[in-house]
């Protein structure tokens, strides 16, 4: 499994060098080690594998279950680090896959608006901002443009046009004990997507636009954990 994941990592990054104007920013935000859950837009198919090549650490990815069709794709997937996520109620064996990845210092890839949103922004998900308060790993937030255009996952062997990583500094969501309600869950899910809106230009930022969006969006260029 290990094997096939660099060999993929490796050839995307050839591909999108090839036939791409790629471009990676805030790469100094990555923790080196230790738990991390990275959380980004959602545009295209191969968002996933520009995403292996942006950062430097082996990812695992949660991953809407519907994409788990067939023995040969379904294979694929798991080899290459992703996990089925049930996303219409609570999914215990999701989390406990998560939570058991994380306890070993690895990083895990979440798309909290749960589906391409193909441009702007969406809503995210409550759910995903569950599963992070959960692990109470550290977040690291990354905005993804360009690849809208790039919907067919053939298309991550030949990715073009202007693809820009833009990585943020990592925080952390605040430890709630006992049952979490509505209204703060989705505080916390508001919380996770500024944070990714802040990394993209305003028209991207769909749902998630805010007054000040015509401001250059952060890089991300100093580390504080919150």
């Amino acid at each position: 499994m290990a094997a096939f994941y660099s060999t993929c990592r490796y050839l995307q990054g050839v591909t999108l060098k090839l036939f791409s104007n790629y471009q990676v920013d805030g790469r100094e935000n990555i923790p080196p080690m230790g738990p991390l859950i990275v959380v980004s837009n959602h545009l295209s198919y191969i968002d996933p594998s520009v995403l292996s090549h942006a950062v430097n650490r082996r990812l695992n990815f949660l991953a809407k279950r519907s994409i788990f069709v067939g023995f040969p794709i379904s294979q694929m997937l798991y080899a290459y680090g992703a996990h089925p996520l049930n996303r219409q109620g609570a999914d215990i064996a999701a989390v406990r896959w998560a939570r058991e990845k994380l306890s070993r210092d690895g990083t895990l890839v979440i798309f909290p608006e749960g589906t391409r949103s193909h441009g702007e922004m969406i809503r995210g998900k409550q759910g995903v901002a569950r599963i992070i308060q959960m692990t109470g790993s550290p977040i690291l937030p990354i905005g993804i443009t360009g690849t809208e255009n790039l919907q067919s996952l053939l298309r991550a062997v030949n990715p073009t046009g202007d693809i820009k990583v833009n990585i943020g500094a990592p925080f952390s969501l605040p430890t709630i004990e006992g049952k979490i309600s509505a209204d703060v869950m989705q505080s916390m899910t508001d919380m996770i997507m500024t944070r990714i809106a802040s990394l993209l230009p305003n028209e991207y930022r769909g749902a998630y636009k805010t007054p000040d969006s015509n401001r250059q969006p952060s890089s991300g260029k100093q580390i504080c954990v919150e």
